[in-house]
């Protein structure tokens, strides 16, 4: 058994991730989805780390996942605790120095153009499970997590895999491919799915976790 660390990316929520985990749990695995701190401006990207390392508790080596804008809190879980392995699904790849908000510009990002959220974010998510997504959305990050430049000197010194999303209209595929040979230097795993990959394809999602796993363990 192992224990998953499941972080949910802007204005997201811990549900996002309960159809991965239910897979995981049923594969006999520990997992922890917990909401990140929302509605307070002040609180930033190390608030958001601490937050989350306090609620594993005493979990030892666990694997830390984190979706879009949650890579920027997942990374400084994953050097923090540290962590067996760390796995970024549709990751912001974040920069020694770089804020979140710089992101953006720096790695040439260009919008679709799309307004709506199901399309953009949800298209091949069953309407009502993207409808209760939306529903239980928070309001984070906050202005100062998105001013704060990522702490880190480094990348963290913990195995790392990248998931991409191929239909993803969010971070479409070549952009995404682009920012991991350049900010990672491997190539990412590939998964047919959207943006929100979680709530479209949950057993596809669990088994890259676990054959990661098992690279780790050798």
């Amino acid at each position: 058994m192992s224990s998953f660390v499941l972080i949910h990316g802007a204005g997201d929520s811990g549900w996002y991730w309960h159809l991965v985990a239910a897979e995981l749990r049923r594969r006999g695995h520990d997992v922890l989805a917990p909401d990140l701190p929302a509605g307070d401006d002040a609180l930033d990207l190390n608030d958001y780390a601490a937050a989350v390392i306090a609620a594993v508790g005493d979990r030892t080596d666990p694997v830390v996942v984190g979706h879009s804008y949650g890579a920027f809190t997942a990374t400084l879980v994953a050097a923090r605790l540290p962590a067996n392995l760390l796995v970024l699904v549709a990751g912001m790849v974040p920069a020694p120095g770089e804020t979140p908000d710089e992101w953006w510009a720096a790695t040439g990002y260009r919008s679709s153009g799309l307004d709506d959220d199901y399309e953009l974010y949800y298209h091949d998510v069953p309407r009502d499970l993207a409808a209760e997504a939306m529903r239980r959305g928070l309001e984070h990050p906050s202005a100062a997590a998105g001013a704060m430049a990522w702490p880190l000197p480094h990348w963290p010194a913990v195995t790392t895999k990248f998931v991409l999303c191929t239909e993803d209209r969010v971070f479409p595929a070549d952009f995404l491919r682009g920012v991991v040979a350049d900010r990672l230097g491997i190539t990412p795993d590939e998964i047919t799915g959207s943006h929100c990959v979680a709530l479209a394809r949950p057993a596809e999602l669990a088994d890259l976790f676990e054959r990661y796993l098992d690279e780790v363990r050798g």
